[in-house]
């Protein structure tokens, strides 16, 4: 018996959240013919601007979220910093087919290593830091360089200070003033993976191809699809993804980056309970979007089997790169160039994407490293 209730064309899609995901999954949702409405705190959003109704207040102010179940026939949500209390409570009152749960998990980095080996998936040694002392008590065992990261909050190296030596603690210690934190081993990486994946109501799961993962400046620059590795890989890293999909009840889209080592072990270092950055060349490198898939998956209708049409490279275009772009798009017939309608083009922050499909993977790549506009 299927568990899932459809929700036809041109029923509203409610959306907790006003960015760029929230603009492409409200641009997948109006291809298939949904109305859209979204709860952001920022009047003319990315998502507001494509948006049938706006509504413009906090993500935990109750009224605004009793007004978006009132027009909503699904909600969902485009980021997981959102309120657990507010959305467990809209949970009640309307139908959220993800639930509040997963919000939970993944918005906690305590809770989220204690549910990754719960589910049997190998992440880097950690332990809970709560006061300074913690820290100084685990340092040893942990043993450098290694990581604290913030519990809540932290995103593109935001909240995170590495330790090479005993004496970065005092300066470290200073993120506990937000509560507490994660003490991570540094795992010595060869790559950095991501598995996109989106699992229906009924159980049924799709793994968007793996993509390589290039950071700059701690910020997502590059994904390259399929991913540099081997065949082991990429049944290991399908294997650990559905093994957390299953744990956590998964239903929706949800991402999880891994640090893959050179002797190809496998390490889960995050989840993103929503489409991520690093499925972006779904766009137009599958048969379907992760956007168009999670539609599918709230709206209750068979998930596509996957396709990799052809090899794509994902570039982020931040803040300091939009100028040169936009010059350069009438020179570049093979860049597809997103921009998310953000009103202020600031230093780092992410203002699009460009995807290019190729069959020559090196050369695209030594192009877009050769351009002025990345060095």
């Amino acid at each position: 018996m299927s568990l899932s209730k459809f929700i036809q064309p041109g029923s509203t899609i409610g959306i907790i959240g006003g960015g760029q995901l929230g603009r492409m999954i409200a641009l997948a949702a109006k291809h298939a013919g949904y109305r859209i409405a979204v709860v952001e705190p920022t009047a003319n959003s990315p998502t507001g601007q494509v948006a049938d109704e706006e509504i413009v207040a906090p993500y935990n102010d109750r009224d605004a979220l009793l007004r978006l179940a009132s027009v909503s026939d699904v909600i969902t949500y485009e980021f997981e910093n959102i309120d657990y209390g507010s959305l467990k409570w809209l949970s009640e009152k309307a139908y959220v087919p993800q639930g509040s749960e997963l919000i939970k998990i993944t918005q906690d980095r305590i809770l989220e290593k204690q549910a990754l080996t719960a589910a049997g998936v190998d992440v880097a040694p950690y332990a809970v830091i709560r006061h300074k002392e913690d820290l100084e008590a685990n340092l040893d065992e942990i043993g450098f360089p290694c990581v604290l990261k913030t519990s809540r909050g932290g995103y593109d190296g935001k909240g995170q200070y590495v330790l090479k030596e005993k004496t970065d603690a005092e300066e470290a210690a200073a993120l506990l003033i937000n509560g507490p934190c994660v003490l991570e081993a540094w795992v010595p990486f060869d790559k950095e993976i991501s598995v996109v994946m989106t699992r229906s109501i009924d159980g049924e799961l799709e793994c968007f191809p793996i993509g390589e993962n290039i950071h700059v400046n701690n910020i997502l620059h590059e994904t390259i699809v399929p991913a540099r590795v081997s065949e082991n890989v990429v049944r290991q890293a399908e294997e650990l993804a559905k093994k957390i999909a299953a744990h956590l009840n998964l239903a929706g889209t949800l991402a999880v980056e891994m640090f893959l080592t050179k002797d190809e072990k496998i390490y889960v270092n995050e989840l993103a309970p929503r489409p991520h950055n690093s499925g972006h060349y779904s766009i137009e490198a599958c048969n379907i979007s992760q956007f168009g898939q999670h539609i599918r998956a709230i709206c209750g209708y068979p998930l596509l089997k996957t396709k990799l049409l052809q090899q794509a490279l994902m570039v982020n275009i931040l803040g300091q790169h939009v100028k040169g772009v936009i010059q350069q798009m009438p020179n570049q017939p093979n860049w597809n160039v997103h921009f998310y309608g953000k009103s202020e083009a600031k230093l780092n922050r992410k203002m699009g994407h460009l995807t290019i499909l190729t069959d020559d993977m090196a050369k695209t790549l030594e192009d877009i490293r050769d351009h002025e506009i990345w060095k």
